[in-house]
């Protein structure tokens, strides 16, 4: 039984809502894992965020904030999300 799949806008809206990111590019990757066991548990998503609520804050603690921001979303269909989460000041 396969679950539903979240779409990439809806995690956008949530991500913008939640983190006022000043750049923000959220992919829908699931298309190049069809055919593999975790295609049928939900999207396979890749996020590129860039907000000032990252400033000072690690790696690990940039992406609890972004699975905190999408914690209705995660369990709706989301498999797997690769996270580029940067400050402004950051390349």
């Amino acid at each position: 039984m396969s679950r539903p799949h979240v779409s990439a806008a809806a995690v956008e809206a949530c991500l913008r809502e939640r983190l006022q990111p000043e750049e923000l590019q959220v992919n829908d990757d699931s298309a190049a894992h069809a055919g593999h066991a975790g295609a049928r548990e939900g999207s396979h998503l890749s996020v590129r965020i860039v907000s000032a609520r990252f400033a000072g804050l690690g790696r690990v603690a940039r992406h609890r904030l972004v699975y905190d921001a999408l914690s209705t979303l995660m369990p709706q269909g989301i498999h797997a999300l690769a996270i580029d989460a940067r400050a402004p000041a950051e390349p």
